[in-house]
């Protein structure tokens, strides 16, 4: 089967398996937070994978650097919500410390594929 370019990506597999296990701890949340702080950590965290793999798609490195700017801001944004979702005692301190662990590689990869990015192309420019 072929292979995409950003089935590839080790980010995108670190951002595959933090919706995992953003799904995994959400099933535990209360009721009431289904269309709250569940819904939005799902959305916030799927967004960093789709940003990656969109941008992707994108002809030029200052696009594709974009996607990856973007995908960065929902990390991001889910960090916020595990804070939140911590201190309402939704989640565990050490639920809360393990995703931010992972948070925490998938940022810095994002980091560097984005610096590799704009490199690229303002080698081209030169």
């Amino acid at each position: 089967m072929f292979e995409y370019s950003f089935e590839k990506l080790e980010v995108w597999k670190e951002s595959v398996e933090l919706v995992k296990g953003i799904y995994k701890i959400t099933n535990h949340f209360p009721d009431e937070e289904k269309f709250g702080l569940v819904s939005q950590l799902r959305k916030a965290s799927i967004s960093i994978s789709s940003n990656l793999s969109e941008g992707t798609s994108r002809i030029t490195n200052k696009d594709k650097a974009h996607f990856t700017t973007m995908s960065f801001s929902s990390a991001l944004e889910v960090l916020n919500q595990l804070i939140l979702s911590k201190e309402l005692k939704f989640i565990s301190e050490d639920d809360y410390l393990e995703l931010r662990k992972v948070i925490s590689k998938i940022t810095n990869m994002l980091n560097s594929l984005r610096k590799s990015q704009l490199n690229t192309n303002k080698q081209i420019h030169q």
